[in-house]
């Protein structure tokens, strides 16, 4: 390999970052199930910076405005650049303290007779 050659293969991988990708305008609002799929492409594609990934979801849409995707495919597929993307789409839950019944209970009747014999002291 002579040095020109090395110059192309060196400069090849930064043209393909520095390309930007535009968010694809197709969607379809009479097709409700196309436009439902349109605007979780397109909140996904917001929240991702990747280039290279933002391709491939501009592929994944088009691929399924001409049926060559299924819906049920391009919604898996897109949870895992939703996964990988961003932490806004991470399932948080708080934590949600239960007692029994009879512990219930057993609090309710011990503050009661506080709240009655805290005055006669």
């Amino acid at each position: 390999m002579n040095d020109e050659t090395k110059q192309e293969i060196e400069e090849t991988p930064q043209q393909e970052e520095t390309q930007e990708s535009t968010k694809l305008l197709i969607d379809k609002p009479s097709d409700f199930k196309f436009h439902a799929a349109y605007m979780a492409y397109s909140d996904t594609w917001d929240k991702i910076s990747s280039a290279n990934m933002r391709n491939e979801l501009n592929d994944m849409l088009e691929s399924l405005s001409k049926d060559q995707m299924d819906y049920s495919d391009f919604y898996k597929t897109l949870d895992d650049y939703r996964n990988r993307g961003s932490k806004h789409y991470a399932f948080a839950r708080e934590k949600i303290e239960t007692q029994r019944k009879r512990d219930w209970r057993q609090k309710q009747t011990r503050s009661q007779r506080n709240q009655r014999h805290k005055g006669r002291h």
